[in-house]
This record gives C-alpha cells, sequence and structure tokens, in this order.
C-alpha cells in the first residue's frame, strides 16, 4: 500500500511543472500550479470562519490538494476561456482518474469523489473551496498591476460576472472580490 502511495506522491510532484497564467506577487515568472495549491490551502485555513455555510475543514483542505491534479495532463487553462473549450470537464476527469489510479483503490475512489465534489460546486465545502481558489487570482492581480486581467484584457463586467459563484462560499470573499475589481477599474486595470 505505502508503495502505491509513494507512486502517486511522485506522479502529482509534476504539479510543480504545471505554469499557471498568474503570476506570485512581485515576480515576472509565472507560479507553477503546486505553489497555487499550497496557497489556496493556506487560505482556506485562514479564511474559514468566513465560509457562508458551517464547513469541515480537513474536507476542504484535501479537496483543494487535489483540485488541479488534472493540471499535470491538460495544463493550467485561464479560467476566462474554459468555456470555449466543450471537452475540458471530460478530459480532466480521465486526468484525474490516471493520477489517482497510483493510489490504493479506496483512498482513489475517496480522491476521485472529492475532485467531483469540487467541481460539481454543491456541497458547503465545495462552495467554500471555489471561492478561495477564486480569491487568489484577484490577490494575485491587485498585487501586480493587474497581472492577467490587463494582460488578456478583461472588462470589470467579466470579471464579475465569470466569479459571480463566489458568493456561495463566502459573502466576505466575495465582497473583498467586488472592492478588488472597483479598485482595479479606478486604476485602468480592468476597462469598464
Amino acid at each position: 500500500m505505502i508503495n502505491q502511495q509513494i507512486s502517486f506522491l511522485t506522479a502529482a510532484d509534476a504539479l510543480k511543472t504545471v505554469e499557471r497564467q498568474t503570476s506570485p506577487i512581485g515576480l515576472t515568472r509565472k507560479e507553477n500550479s503546486a505553489e497555487h495549491s499550497w496557497q489556496v490551502i493556506l487560505a482556506a485555513t485562514v479564511l474559514a470562519p468566513h465560509s457562508a455555510e458551517p464547513i469541515d475543514l480537513l474536507r476542504v483542505i484535501k479537496m483543494l490538494s487535489i483540485h488541479d491534479l488534472p493540471e499535470i495532463e491538460c495544463g493550467d487553462v485561464f479560467h476566462y476561456a474554459k468555456d470555449q473549450d466543450p471537452d475540458l470537464p471530460a478530459r480532466e476527469l480521465d486526468a484525474t482518474k490516471r493520477i489517482l489510479s497510483h493510489l490504493p483503490i479506496d483512498q482513489a475512489q475517496e480522491f476521485l469523489a472529492l475532485w467531483q465534489e469540487f467541481e460539481a460546486r454543491e456541497t458547503p465545502e465545495a462552495k467554500f473551496a471555489h471561492a478561495v481558489d477564486r480569491l487568489m487570482a484577484f490577490i494575485m492581480n491587485q498585487n501586480n498591476q493587474g497581472g492577467t486581467w490587463v494582460e488578456h484584457q478583461l472588462t470589470a463586467a467579466q470579471v464579475l460576472d465569470k466569479n459571480s459563484h463566489v458568493a456561495e462560499g463566502s459573502s466576505a470573499i466575495f465582497e473583498l472580490i467586488q472592492q478588488i475589481v472597483a479598485n482595479a477599474a479606478r486604476k485602468g486595470w480592468l476597462s469598464e
């Protein structure tokens, strides 16, 4: 059993090689998906009191620790372009199954169920996990003079519309996002 778990951890190490859209604060290089995963786990731990509903924090942490595993095979698809790839959900599911297949069957099934729960965004844990996952891009862009918003010439309306679901996980986080967007629009990082 431990050999299978080590095999999975070895395969998951590839998450460090996946370049994301955003840059770490103050740096020109792009962050990798492993850095992002660590940061959203930290954010969930710190911001848990702001969840819209009571949550099982360990369940949220487990979800966030694996939520980006399919990026090992599928890459990081820009949040605002995901709708342009109708095959993405199926490809990500297949990739997740392949990566989790390194684990003993009971762990693989548990983690796959958690990944699917995250993707479905129906439970309080999944809604909150999505809220903190989305927040990180806002923090990065706010501290990098607009970051990917400027690079992709996004509008304030696009950003708010694509992230309105955050309110389901945390009204406090969504209010913060609205403030960040308003500030970014004032600074010209997002067009009105």
